[in-house]
């Protein structure tokens, strides 16, 4: 039954990534481009924007990715180990899940900004004299603000994520080896954390993933330079000199790669990871 809109939506992603990968190489009749060439993929690999990009776009997904993995597993093991599910925390946890990316964009400029409510706090309680004084946060080049977003929205999905295989642990194998005279700790560690790392993996490349692609975000609250590759595609699309389209397929193209590359390690990785555990 689902084949019918399995077909479209595949036509159309496959369709995009085509006509993407064709105005990469240079082929755009719209403007009088016909012929295939890689000169934007030496314009783009060349230009000392391209990895100052890469490297912000990392910096941030890598931060994030690890920062919510540890909060999220350790809140996932927390939730599985209560004698009685906590309708209130479960609530509480999830509401970030149902926040769209721009509130939350919202929230964080009213929250962390040099005139937000924390800089107010702080100045009120006599650690800094003007909102001014309070640490640049957000349009910065250490993208503490845009981490922030991620973190907030990425360890629920994760702890959503871990928490069902740590709860089935827990109630088997956990406790018999509480049984048996180890620790909880021994048992985290030895028990539940080794057996969950596929479902953590698979949490932390999904989050990892998407961060690397989103542009909102970056765009909303990020420093004018270095920008993100999503950003810095996006920019040339939405240029009004057309000729700047194909460099930003190139960077689509490169953003997509990556992508691929991040979910062949991961696939790589876990099925190495299972022969180890067998």
């Amino acid at each position: 039954m689902l084949s019918p809109v399995l077909f479209i939506l595949g036509a159309f992603f496959i369709g995009g990534i085509l006509l993407a990968f064709l105005q990469s190489l240079g082929y755009f009749p719209i403007i009088g481009l016909e012929k295939f060439t890689l000169i934007y993929y030496k314009e783009v690999i060349t230009s000392p924007d391209f990895m100052a990009a890469l490297g912000h776009s990392f910096y941030i997904c890598v931060v994030s990715t690890l920062i919510s993995t540890v909060i999220g597993v350790y809140l996932a093991y927390y939730i599985a180990g209560l004698s009685h599910k906590n309708k209130g925390i479960d609530f509480l946890y999830k509401i970030p899940i149902a926040v769209p990316h721009i509130v939350a964009a919202l929230m964080i400029v009213f929250m962390v900004s040099q005139g937000g409510i924390i800089a107010r706090l702080v100045m009120k309680m006599g650690f800094i004299s003007e909102p001014n004084q309070f640490p640049s946060l957000i349009y910065s080049k250490n993208a503490i603000g845009i981490i922030l977003i991620y973190i907030w929205k990425e360890v629920p999905f994760i702890t959503l994520m871990v928490y069902t295989v740590m709860a089935n642990i827990q109630k088997n194998l956990g406790e018999v080896a509480l049984t048996l005279g180890a620790s909880k700790r021994q048992v985290f560690y030895h028990v539940i954390l080794p057996l969950s790392t596929p479902a953590i993996m698979s949490a932390s490349v999904i989050v990892f993933a998407y961060s690397f692609g989103a542009f909102e975000i970056p765009y909303l609250l990020g420093a004018t330079y270095p920008r993100t590759l999503p950003v810095w595609a996006y920019l040339n699309y939405i240029s009004p000199d057309l000729t700047n389209r194909p460099i930003a397929m190139v960077i689509s193209m490169i953003i997509t790669v990556l992508a691929i590359i991040m979910v062949w390690l991961y696939t790589a990785s876990l099925k190495k990871l299972v022969r180890y555990k067998l």
